[in-house]
């Protein structure tokens, strides 16, 4: 006997029903329009490089995650995110790029991670970075959160909350405190702070046996909190004198201004001098974005500045800040909480129900319609009307055209609504009142 061939997807990968993927394009639509309105470019990388490509800039867990093979004697690796592909594209064809280079990218990538609640090992990720050629305007650090606040806006939240920090903020300190050879350590200690609270980071910090006065000052910057002036204000009461402290908190400073310029409420953005994530990438500004009301779904957008993208691929000197939103895991986190409307199974707007075998009336009405981007389907089926208006009612379209021998003769149409039953007669020359009603 045949053996059964199982057919569920791997643990990790997802796939969507047609509501639930329309749900989610329609999200992965509005990320995409706020990136071109802002002026980013498109670019697509290919999934497949050449392992040492993308392991230049990968370690530690994970390289430990990439999915890695060869063929023949090529070894090759899958992307595992799209900010390492972007280092090779610019790198690559520097030659014909114009800088500032203002670049998004929506796309799969691949991590062989333990599948768990919000982690996935295929999953889209919707990138935007600014490469600078030696140098880059900090006010792009101040537009990225601006895109976010767009972002999140159309997707119809109110209350969510751009976190903003600076590396160099916390290179100061741990270089006026003379701990900057342990500074990866403190900082993962740190990232745990809203997970295990303030006497459990402390006791980390003690067996990393740091002074208790080192302890203090990095608590006593850790405490400020307020408003973005009040902020700013206590980091220079910190009277800090350290070269790359006092240059974080004049970027944080001028970030934040222009921010406010942009015309971002400060109640969706402020300073967060706990954000660690990623620090040992990052350079300088550094962004993590939650929402206010569901904060344990974790951040659903982050980022920053960073100096050295290509160095492992060209000597040159290309500065960068961007960010990163996993779609995937946010449309899978705000589905589960009820958050996202699965309305329709199909994006057809009219379902065109010809009476009799003679369809060249409907055919001729169905390409005027898409003339007019309505989507249309016709019904080619011969059973009863019943059935053919049940599969418009099982996928949600909304409105179905009858076409009888009367309405061949006469050149005209009805337009039935789904939903209230109300039905309009049309004549085809009046394709433009038609589409007003359709598009309702």
């Amino acid at each position: 006997m045949k053996e059964k061939i199982i057919t569920n997807t791997l643990p990790g990968f997802t796939e969507l029903l047609p509501a639930e993927q329309i749900a989610f394009n329609k999200m992965l639509d509005i990320i995409r329009k706020a990136y071109e309105v802002f002026g980013f470019t498109p670019i697509d990388t290919p999934v497949l490089e050449r392992a040492n490509v993308l392991l230049a800039k990968a370690g530690g867990e994970t390289e430990k995650q990439i999915y890695r093979f060869k063929k023949g004697q090529t070894d090759l690796a899958m992307r595992f995110d799209l900010t390492v592909p972007l280092a090779r594209y610019v790198s690559e064809h520097y030659n014909n790029l114009v800088f500032p280079f203002k670049r998004y990218s929506l796309g799969k990538v691949y991590r062989g991670e333990r599948p768990q609640a919000g982690r996935f090992r295929e999953f889209y990720q919707c990138d935007i970075d600014v490469i600078g050629n030696e140098e880059l305007n900090l006010r792009f650090d101040a537009e990225i959160p601006v895109i976010i606040y767009t972002i999140f806006k159309e997707l119809g939240f109110e209350k969510f909350t751009i976190s903003i920090n600076n590396r160099k903020i916390f290179n100061g300190l741990f270089e006026s405190l003379n701990i900057q050879e342990q500074s990866a350590q403190v900082m993962q200690s740190i990232d745990k702070l809203e997970k295990i609270g303030e006497e459990e980071v402390r006791k980390e910090l003690e067996k990393l046996s740091l002074p208790p006065e080192s302890i203090k000052k990095i608590f006593k910057l850790l405490g400020l909190k307020g408003s973005c002036n009040d902020v700013i204000d206590g980091l220079k009461k910190l009277e800090i004198k350290n070269e790359q402290f006092e240059k974080g908190t004049e970027e944080i400073s001028e970030v934040t201004k222009y921010i406010k310029q942009f015309g971002v409420p400060e109640n969706n953005f402020k300073i967060n001098l706990t954000i660690a994530r990623g620090l040992d990438y990052y350079t300088g500004t550094v962004y993590e974005t939650k929402l206010d009301e569901y904060p344990e779904i974790g951040s659903v957008c982050s980022g920053g500045r960073y100096d050295d993208l290509v160095s492992e691929y060209i000597s040159r000197k290309l500065p960068g800040v961007g960010i990163s939103i996993g779609l995937t895991r946010l449309f899978d986190q705000l589905y589960k909480r009820g958050l996202i409307q699965i309305k329709s199974s199909t994006l057809t707007k009219v379902l065109i129900l010809p009476m009799s075998e003679d369809t060249g009336y409907g055919l001729k009405l169905a390409t005027k319609l898409r003339e007019n981007n309505v989507p249309v389907e016709i019904s080619f089926a011969q059973n009863n009307i019943k059935k053919r208006l049940g599969y418009a009612n099982k996928l949600g379209i909304p409105y179905v055209i009858f076409i009888g021998e009367d309405e061949v003769r006469d050149n005209t149409f009805f337009v039935k609504d789904m939903i209230s039953g109300e039905q309009i007669k049309i004549n085809i020359e009046d394709i433009s009142r038609a589409i007003k009603i359709l598009n309702k």
